[in-house]
């Protein structure tokens, strides 16, 4: 039914005969209306009287008056359907708005840059993006494309749409820009973290002697931000403190303070708050969440009382940032005082976002029953509140119990979302019931639900396909993302990696890279594994240098223990143990394993002394490390040494677990 609806809709708009066409004007759309189009007879007054009767009546929240005078009109024009189209909208019933734009074409009125706004905007708030592509077809051929009015309510479309790719393409195709259509622009590069494009439309904003205003600082803060551009954060504020939005303009006085707290420069953070000369509770709870989650709790407590002292009353983000940081340093006692506090302030009963991060905060520092205890005390659970909770659940390893949250959200009619996809994709992936079906059905749900080109589900369908060996279906479903983000990129190499397959993931970083995208300490982890799979030498040690003199990342004992297992995997042991003796952590018992699992392989007895030795030393309490040397002393015909070792687990009372493996045939476990 759906469907026939959407072909009729189509039909209707596109297959409409125009009389006449002509080029779209480039002035701004005014909701007033003008006297002097209708005074040529009696019926143009009319129409005029009408639409001015049936604005007070959508002004006033009567839309059933609107609609019944609208009804009543033996001749309307344009802007009375735009009227009646923009009172659906702003009364949150957008499928009527586009039937009125449907049966408005049908009629044979011509649409005016009013009207594509106001539906592209119904389409973007409902997510009836087929239909606003559609409307995107009639735009183009009725000359609409270069009107500014119209170009912004098609970009903040695609951007709704997360295809940030088309709606730089529409910016770019734009013949005159206004400071209107770039601070939309950067709106959508905050929300969709696409911080690469933040110098080149700077620059340009520049050379177009287009001024800024304080939103467009904001945007462009929250985009340093999110992209971690120090300097040029560092720039802007120069910028806004030369023209006096530091001091005038509150916003962005505050976005200061988040961006060094961000920084993790307090002392900048403070001083940028005591900038500003009348503090609100906005800036008060910007400077303690800033000092909470940077861990100084006694400062940012300090803090918090003067700002009572001061008389200003704390909001949710001061509960919810002290909350955050009693998960994020695991201390339950402090969350405890926090929550004791918060339910003597009234806060904790009608407030999700307090509500989600109690139960965050107890799931993280592991007492998941009080986690459970807050959820039941709930009076509405929400889906941010089932998120929380799945989370918690999964960070305690009751991953079952995850996927049964998942089916209860469907059942109950609470619904799910990127979250809730991807947290029960990463629990079937260390849940026994997880197999390749299930992550097929969550793939199902997430295409029914609008979820599939979400990052973080995609990032987790890219992950799950992967460790299930269907690395094809990771691949397509990375192609198919609109703008892979470096998150992206580093799932899909990951993937790659898991695969044995070091070649392709070369590949993907160069793709990385040439897109402007800034690999991190992750992605390079992801790199090296795969090289190390695939026994890539030469490619993984040159990989390994650019680290730090390409992209400026110092490689961590992570990176080092995957070049030893690369060089060992390729008898390379003497270049091997080298470069462990000058990892940054050099009491590792990772990367002694994996060189004596090399020298075991290879035969080399001298290196392997070392290395048992060392292993042994560094887990003294661990029967795999034993085991391990014990091994390798009868591979290399020294079995009294051998019988040693093991007699000493034995005297330590060492106990290996058993592991257990799970495969799948023919859909079968």
């Amino acid at each position: 039914m759906q469907r026939r609806n959407l072909l009729s809709f189509s039909r209707s708009v596109t297959n409409t005969l125009l009389n006449s066409t002509s080029p779209a004007s480039s002035s701004s759309p005014s909701a007033s209306l003008l006297l002097d189009s209708y005074c040529e007879n009696d019926l143009h007054v009319d129409i005029y009287s009408n639409n001015r009767a049936i604005d007070s009546f959508i002004k006033s929240g009567s839309l059933a008056s609107a609609l019944h005078l609208f009804e009543k009109m033996p001749m309307r024009d344009v802007v009375t359907w735009n009227m009646l189209m923009n009172g659906y909208r702003q009364h949150d019933l957008p499928k009527q708005a586009l039937q009125f734009y449907n049966e408005m074409v049908f009629q044979g009125i011509k649409e005016s840059s009013s009207t594509f706004s106001t539906v592209l905007s119904a389409c973007s708030n409902a997510g009836l993006y087929q239909e606003g592509i559609q409307v995107h077809c009639r735009v183009i051929f009725l000359g609409f494309s270069s009107n500014l009015f119209v170009a912004g309510s098609l970009i903040d479309l695609y951007m709704q749409m997360e295809d940030c790719d088309t709606a730089f393409r529409l910016f770019g195709y734009l013949p005159a820009r206004n400071l209107a259509i770039y601070n939309l622009v950067l709106r959508g590069l905050r929300e969709f973290s696409r911080s690469e494009w933040l110098v080149t439309l700077y620059s340009t904003m520049k050379e177009e002697c287009i001024e800024p205003n304080g939103l467009t600082f904001c945007y462009l803060i929250h985009i340093c931000v999110n992209g971690r551009f120090w300097d040029e954060g560092k720039q802007l504020h120069c910028y806004a403190f030369k023209i006096g939005w530091v001091e005038a303009n509150l916003f962005a006085a505050n976005a200061l303070v988040d961006f060094y707290s961000a920084c993790g420069n307090l002392i900048e953070a403070k001083k940028s708050f005591e900038a500003i000369r009348d503090e609100d509770v906005i800036s008060w709870n910007s400077i303690v969440s800033a000092f909470a989650a940077s861990g100084l709790l006694s400062d940012a407590l300090e803090l918090f009382a003067r700002m009572q002292s001061w008389g200003k009353k704390p909001s949710i983000r001061s509960f919810v940032g002290f909350l955050h940081a009693a998960s994020g340093f695991d201390n339950i006692i402090f969350g405890k005082q926090i929550h004791c506090h918060v339910v003597k302030l009234g806060f904790v009963f009608g407030s999700v976002h307090v509500e989600s991060a109690l139960i965050n905060m107890y799931g993280k520092c592991g007492n998941i029953e009080s986690s459970v205890s807050v959820f039941e005390s709930v009076p509405e659970r929400t889906l941010e509140i089932c998120n929380s909770l799945m989370s918690s659940l999964l960070h305690c390893g009751v991953a079952e119990d995850v996927l049964e949250m998942f089916g209860l959200m469907v059942d109950e009619g609470i619904g799910v979302d990127g979250v809730s996809l991807s947290t029960a994709l990463k629990a079937s992936l260390v849940s026994g019931y997880g197999n390749l079906a299930y992550c097929r059905l969550l793939h199902c749900c997430a295409i029914k639900s609008g979820f599939e080109f979400d990052t973080a589900v995609s990032c987790s369908l890219i992950d799950a396909y992967s460790k299930y060996g269907h690395v094809e279906f990771s691949r397509q479903i990375f192609e198919r993302l609109h703008s892979p983000n470096a998150i992206c990129f580093t799932s899909i190499i990951n993937g790659y990696a898991r695969n044995g397959m070091g070649r392709e993931g070369l590949e993907m970083l160069e793709i990385m890279t040439n897109k402007g995208l800034k690999p991190d300490r992750v992605t390079f982890l992801c790199i090296l594994t795969g090289c190390s799979h695939s026994g890539l030498v030469e490619e993984g040690r040159s990989v390994f240098n650019s680290m730090k003199s390409v992209h400026g990342i110092h490689p961590d004992h992570r990176h080092y223990s995957c070049m030893v297992d690369l060089l060992g995997r390729a008898g390379l042991l003497d270049e091997a143990e080298d470069l462990l003796e000058h990892a940054p952590e050099k009491s590792d018992s990772v990367m002694c394993s994996s060189l004596l699992r090399s020298c075991r392989i290879h035969g080399n007895s001298v290196v392997g002394r070392r290395a048992a030795e060392a292993l042994m030393e560094l887990e003294p309490e661990d029967p795999a490390a034993f085991l391990q040397a014990s091994s390798f002393y009868s591979e290399i015909g020294e079995p009294e040494i051998s019988m040693q070792i093991r007699e000493i687990a034995i005297a330590r009372r060492m106990m290996r677990e058993f592991g257990y493996s799970l495969i799948e045939a023919n859909s079968h476990c």
